[in-house]
C-alpha cells in the first residue's frame, strides 16, 4: 500500500501579507508549515516594489519558500477581467487564482474586497497575517514571544492587531 500524504492546502498570497513578512523576516515561518504551499501570481510580485522587501521576496522564491504561479486558464482571465474593474491587479489575480482553482487566498485586506473574497470562496479559505503567525506558533515553528515581536514590530509599520497577545488567541 502506498503511503500517500495529504495534498497540501495551497495559499495564494497578496502583496501586503508579504510586506508584512518582510518587515519581519519571517518568511522562513510559511516555509515550515506543515499541510500549506504558498504562491503568488506574477501580478503581486510586481507590487512589491521597495528594494528590500522585493530582495527578501526573491530569496523566498529562490528557497523556494513561496512559488510563482501565472493566470493560464480563460475562467482565471476572465475572473480577472471582471475582478479588475474593482480592484488592483495583485488582489484581483490572488482571489481569481483562489477561485478557479478552490484555494484559499491570504491577504489583509478589508472592506469591499473581503466581502468579495467571501462571496465568491464562501467562509474558512481566508489567512490574514495574524493568522499565519498563530499557525506558526501551532505548530511550534515560532514562540509566543517571536509573534508577539513581530506583532509589535508591525504595529510599528502601522499594521495594528485587534489583540494584545497571541497568548490571547491561544
Amino acid at each position: 500500500m502506498l503511503d500517500t500524504a495529504p495534498e497540501p492546502r495551497v495559499v495564494v498570497a497578496d502583496a501586503n501579507i508579504l510586506i508584512n513578512l518582510a518587515h519581519v523576516a519571517l518568511f522562513s515561518v510559511i516555509g515550515k508549515l506543515s499541510g500549506f504551499r504558498f504562491v503568488i501570481p506574477e501580478e503581486v510580485r510586481l507590487e512589491v516594489k521597495d528594494p528590500s522587501q522585493a530582495a527578501a521576496l526573491d530569496e523566498a522564491l529562490a528557497q523556494n519558500l513561496v512559488r510563482a504561479e501565472t493566470m493560464a486558464e480563460t475562467v482565471e482571465l476572465s475572473i480577472y477581467t471582471e475582478l479588475r474593474a474593482r480592484f488592483g491587479p495583485g488582489e484581483s489575480a490572488c482571489l481569481s487564482m483562489a477561485q478557479a482553482r478552490s484555494w484559499f487566498i491570504a491577504t489583509d485586506e478589508k472592506r469591499a474586497f473581503q466581502r468579495e473574497l467571501l462571496r465568491r470562496l464562501g467562509p474558512g479559505r481566508l489567512l490574514n497575517t495574524p493568522g499565519i503567525l498563530l499557525l506558526a506558533i501551532r505548530a511550534g515553528v515560532l514562540t509566543v514571544e517571536e509573534a508577539d515581536e513581530a506583532k509589535r514590530r508591525l504595529e510599528g509599520k502601522r499594521f495594528k492587531m485587534d489583540f494584545s497577545s497571541f497568548r490571547d488567541l491561544l
